[in-house]
């Protein structure tokens, strides 16, 4: 999903694009191709969009891909499911560790002037988070002293889940070559990234999963007690993100980015939320926690901000309210 608002961005302002996917998606979550390749099929109708398809660890698609040198590589990417990872350790590591190395290192052999930009995430701090000391209100918890996790957090000596080591493992990649080889790299730990076009499942894209879920009148099952908080970033500031640090004079820098404490849910929130925009109950269980699961994770945007002059624009309520009307009217690509 961020991949495709990324290209359409470009593509909008007439740059030339090129998208490079290996349309697993179907094949490691078990998903119907429509809507797997829904995204890939949207950009279609971009004409300064040439469309690969092409696997990250695969050393003749990436030079396929970046020819004679390209200015931007936003490098999205990747194995996204914490569970999929506990399963398949190997496939995980293959495609988030390998994968962004070999990325790394074609484009320092074939254009090495070119800006890298790393999709990171907030498991990089892995159990680190539950440190921090929390306050359990009526339907949510709240960090107890400080408003958000800085870039400076440790990363060490703590449970990551084998995702959060793989993307781990890519992240300090990304910042090794920046200070070894001089490329422009930033890496974007992310926290909870939304929007329309998002094919959410249980595992990953959990706001668009509700969404749909709620739309359809599945049943949901929230691991925990639902008052577990993130802060939520509609994709379209993820992306101007991006493209303040790639216009900007910066060599490189590592960013804690989402709605930061502006900008956070609870589960139980949500669920809320959307019953309140569809007029639907939601259908939902509880089971027990999950592995590694932070009860709270809010980044702290301070960074980010004052570095690349950026704020988020596009508030939770605005955001679910697009991405509900979004699945309201595709209800039959997800059937």
């Amino acid at each position: 999903m961020v991949g495709s608002h990324a290209a359409e961005y470009y593509a909008g302002r007439q740059e030339e694009v090129i998208v490079l996917d290996n349309l697993m998606r179907s094949e490691l979550f078990e998903y119907d191709k429509k809507s797997v390749e829904y995204n890939w099929n949207y950009l279609k109708k971009y004409k300064n969009i040439k469309r690969i398809k092409g696997d990250v660890r695969d050393k003749r698609d990436l030079i396929s891909a970046i020819g004679k040198g390209v200015d931007l590589c936003i490098h999205t990417a990747g194995q996204p499911g914490v569970g999929l990872s506990v399963k398949e350790p190997m496939e995980d590591f293959s495609i988030n560790a390998y994968g962004t190395l070999n990325v790394l290192e074609c484009l320092r052999q074939r254009s090495k002037s070119a800006c890298f930009i790393y999709c990171s995430t907030n498991k990089v701090f892995g159990e680190n988070v539950d440190k921090i000391r929390l306050k359990e209100l009526e339907k949510r918890y709240v960090f107890d002293g400080q408003e958000g996790v800085k870039e400076d957090m440790p990363i060490d000596l703590t449970g990551h889940t084998p995702y959060g080591a793989s993307k781990y493992t890519g992240d300090i990649y990304a910042q090794e070559y920046a200070r070894i080889y001089g490329m422009k790299t930033a890496i974007f730990r992310m926290s909870c990234i939304y929007g329309i076009r998002q094919f959410g499942f249980e595992d990953q894209g959990w706001i668009a999963h509700f969404v749909i879920s709620n739309l359809l009148k599945r049943p949901v099952t929230i691991y925990g007690n639902g008052k577990q908080v993130r802060d939520i970033l509609y994709v379209e500031d993820l992306v101007a993100a991006y493209d303040k640090f790639f216009k900007s004079g910066l060599r490189h820098s590592v960013y804690n980015i989402g709605g930061g404490p502006e900008n956070t849910t609870s589960l139980l929130e949500l669920i809320e939320r959307i019953e309140g925009q569809t007029g639907i109950k939601m259908i939902y269980k509880f089971d027990d926690w999950r592995p590694s699961d932070q009860k709270v994770y809010i980044s702290d945007i301070t960074k980010v901000s004052k570095e690349l002059d950026w704020q988020p624009k596009i508030t939770p309520s605005y955001g679910v309210k697009l991405l509900t009307e979004w699945v309201r009217g595709n209800l039959e690509v997800f059937k």
